[in-house]
C-alpha cells in the first residue's frame, strides 16, 4: 500500500542534525504532547496557524495537491465508499506500473485482432465440449485502465454492504453523551471513512488490474454482459516464463473467458445466486469494535493514516454461528462449482488441440488457489476471500458427470440451483454421479398442465349444473 495515503505528500524529513534536531524541536514545542494533541495554537509548528501545524512539513509543491485531497475527503457526502476517489486511486496505481516494471499501454489494432480471433476460435472449440451456446456477443481487448473503468460498478456491489456496516460502527463507538453533540464530527468521520475505503479499494483494484487476464478471473462476472474481454499486456506477462508459445497461452485464456461467458449468459439465475451468496456472508461479518474504539479514541487529524492502517490490518471477524458457516459453505461451493465446470469444459476442449493444455491447466489452478496481493487486500478489507477452495474436487465431479451422463446431462444440472451438487456432494462425488437419476418428465408434465390454468378446463355456464348439483339431481331421480 501507499506510504502517502490520500496524497498528503511526503512524510516529515529528518532534521539535518539528527537526534539533536529532534530534541531541539521538542523543546521548542514542536512535539505533540497531551496538552496540545493537534498542534493547534501557540507553541505548535507554525505558531498561531493551525494549517501550518497540519501541513507545515509538506513540500510547497505538494501543498495544493494536499488541500485538494483533503477537500475531496471532507466534502464527500455519498455512500459508504468514495468511488470517485477509488477510481482516481486505481488509475494512479495503474499508471505507476507493475513491480516488474511493466507500464500500461493503449491497445493497438493488431492486439484487438488477435483477441477477436482467439475468442472466435475458442467458441468454436467449446461447441464440442458443452451444450451451452456461445455467450459472447463480442470480444474486446482492454488495457489495464479500461479494465478498471469497466469493472468498478461490480466492485461497488461487492464492497458497499460491508463498508456500510463499518460506517455505522464508526458512529456507534462514540459514547452516547458525545453522539448528540458530535453531528459535525460524525459527518467528518463518515466522509473520511468513505475516502479511506475508496483509497484502499482503489489501490487494490489498481493492483489487480496488473494481474488479471480477463473479466472473469475471480469467478464473478466483473465486466459488461456478453463481452468476452482479455488484457493482452497481462497475457504477455503471464506467459513470459511458461515456455509455452504465446498463441497457445492466449487461446487457452480465451477458452476460459468464453466458457465463463457461456455459463453466465445461459444460466440466468447464476449471477444473482453468486452475489446473493456474497451478500449473505457479508451480513454475518461483525466489525471489531474494540479495535475501532481504540482508533477513534486516539484519532488525530494530523495522522488520518491511522484509520487507514486499521483498515489494512482488518477489522472484520466472521461470526461463529451455524448460519454464517452455512453462508460460507454456500459461497465456497458456488465459486468452486463455477470454476470447476469451466476447468473441466476448457480441458475437454483444449486437451486434443493444444500440446500445452495440461501445463496451462495446472498453472491456472495454482494461480486461483493462491491468489495475488490484491485478492489478499480484498480479504482484509471486506473479510472475504473470493477463491474456490474446492476447485479440484468440483472439476473431478464435473468430469465424472460427463463420463456418466454425457455433456447434455452434465450441463442440464444448471437448470436450477437445487439440482446442483452441494458441499457434501463434493466430499462424495461418486455418490452424486451414480445416484439414481430422477425422472422429471411426469413432474414437467404436471407443471405444464398447472401452468396452462383454467383455459384447459371446460367452461361452466350458468345453465350448466356443477358436479355437486348434478349429484343432487341424480339423487332426486333415483327417488
Amino acid at each position: 500500500m501507499s506510504d502517502t495515503p490520500f496524497g498528503f505528500g511526503l512524510p516529515p524529513e529528518e532534521p539535518d542534525d539528527g537526534d539533536e534536531g529532534k530534541k531541539k524541536d521538542q523543546q521548542s514545542g514542536g512535539g505533540q504532547g497531551p496538552a496540545n494533541p493537534f498542534g493547534f495554537g501557540p507553541g505548535g509548528p507554525g505558531g498561531d496557524n493551525p494549517l501550518a501545524a497540519m501541513f507545515g512539513s509538506l513540500n510547497p509543491n505538494d501543498l495544493g495537491a494536499a488541500f485538494q485531497q483533503l477537500g475531496q475527503m471532507l466534502s464527500y457526502e455519498g455512500g459508504p465508499v468514495n468511488w470517485d476517489m477509488a477510481k482516481q486511486i486505481a488509475r494512479q496505481t495503474v499508471s505507476q506500473g507493475t513491480p516488474d516494471g511493466t507500464k500500461d499501454a493503449s491497445i493497438g489494432p493488431a492486439e484487438r485482432t488477435q483477441v477477436d480471433e482467439a475468442v472466435r476460435l475458442a467458441d468454436l472449440w467449446l461447441d464440442d465440449a458443452t451444450s451451452l451456446p456461445s455467450g459472447a456477443g463480442s470480444a474486446v481487448a482492454w488495457s489495464r485502465a479500461e479494465w478498471v473503468e469497466a469493472t468498478l460498478p461490480v466492485w461497488k456491489e461487492l464492497v458497499d454492504p460491508v463498508a456500510e456496516r463499518v460506517g455505522a460502527a464508526m458512529g456507534d463507538v462514540l459514547p452516547e453523551e458525545m453522539q448528540a453533540m458530535a453531528g459535525p464530527l460524525l459527518g467528518m468521520m463518515r466522509s473520511m471513512g468513505g475516502a479511506m475505503f475508496g483509497t484502499q479499494i482503489g489501490q487494490a483494484v489498481g493492483v489487480l488490474a496488473g494481474e488479471v487476464v480477463g473479466s472473469t478471473d475471480i469467478g464473478l462476472p466483473l465486466g459488461p454482459v456478453g463481452k468476452a474481454a482479455l488484457l493482452p499486456l497481462n497475457i504477455e506477462s503471464f506467459g513470459k516464463d511458461l515456455s509455452v508459445p504465446q498463441e497457445e497461452v492466449r487461446l487457452y485464456l480465451a477458452l476460459r473467458e468464453a466458457a465463463h461467458q457461456r455459463l453466465f449468459a445461459h444460466v440466468p439465475w447464476l449471477r444473482s445466486h453468486l452475489f446473493g451468496a456474497v451478500e449473505g456472508y457479508a451480513r454475518g461479518i461483525k466489525v471489531d469494535t474494540a479495535k475501532l474504539e481504540d482508533v477513534v479514541g486516539q484519532f488525530d487529524p494530523q495522522n488520518p493514516e491511522e484509520l487507514q492502517q486499521a483498515l489494512q490490518q482488518g477489522m472484520f471477524q466472521p461470526e461463529d454461528t451455524p448460519e454464517q458457516k452455512a453462508a460460507l459453505a454456500r459461497l465456497e461451493t458456488a465459486l468452486a462449482l463455477v470454476e470447476g465446470w469451466v476447468d473441466a469444459v476448457v480441458h475437454s476442449a483444449a486437451k486434443p488441440r493444444l500440446s500445452s493444455a495440461d501445463a496451462l491447466r495446472e498453472t491456472l489452478r495454482r494461480r486461483r488457489a493462491t491468489g495475488g496481493p490484491a485478492e489478499q487486500t480484498f480479504a482484509t478489507l471486506i473479510g472475504l476471500e473470493l477463491r474456490p477452495r474446492r476447485l479440484r474436487d468440483a472439476s473431478r465431479l464435473w468430469a465424472s458427470l460427463t463420463d456418466a451422463r454425457g455433456v447434455d446431462g452434465r450441463d442440464g444440472l444448471w437448470a436450477h440451483p437445487d439440482m446442483l451438487p452441494t458441499a457434501s456432494d463434493l466430499d462424495d462425488p461418486d455418490g452424486f454421479v451414480h445416484r439414481e437419476q430422477l425422472d422429471f418428465s411426469e413432474l414437467d408434465k404436471m407443471l405444464g398442465e398447472a401452468a396452462s390454468g383454467p383455459s384447459q378446463k371446460p367452461n361452466l355456464t350458468k345453465d350448466e349444473p356443477k358436479d355437486d348439483e348434478k349429484g343432487q339431481e341424480k339423487g332426486d331421480d333415483d327417488k
